[in-house]
């Protein structure tokens, strides 16, 4: 088993795929992860399953609808409220845009 480390993480997307596959890694490694996506049951889903792996890190579900403002705010303060920290953002939730526009021109209606 890992020693836990002074570094946290945001996954959002984390209750399946690749979201929960980077979760437990970085839980595997000793982060402190704040795991975030839109239904509480698959995020306790990869809490469990760090926990059933010996993960040296924290495991923190926060619902999290990425699309909705509010949530990301609350999300990220949920985060420095306990953890104080912020090491490492994987952005893994979301859906495609319109084709062909870079990003930096996307409305944020189109956004949303």
């Amino acid at each position: 088993m890992n020693a836990r480390v002074n570094k946290t993480a945001v996954v959002t997307g984390a209750g399946s795929g690749i979201g929960r596959s980077v979760a437990l890694a970085l839980a595997a490694a000793g982060w402190s992860v704040a795991v975030a996506g839109r239904r509480n049951g698959p995020l306790e889903e990869t809490a469990a399953a760090a926990g059933a792996a010996g993960a040296a890190g924290d495991v923190l579900c926060v619902r999290a609808d990425v699309s909705d403002p509010d949530d990301v705010t609350a999300l990220f303060e949920t985060v420095r409220e306990r953890y104080g920290r912020l090491d490492l953002l994987f952005n893994n939730a979301g859906t495609f845009g319109p084709a062909g526009v870079p990003l930096e021109d996307i409305t944020y209606e189109a956004w949303r």
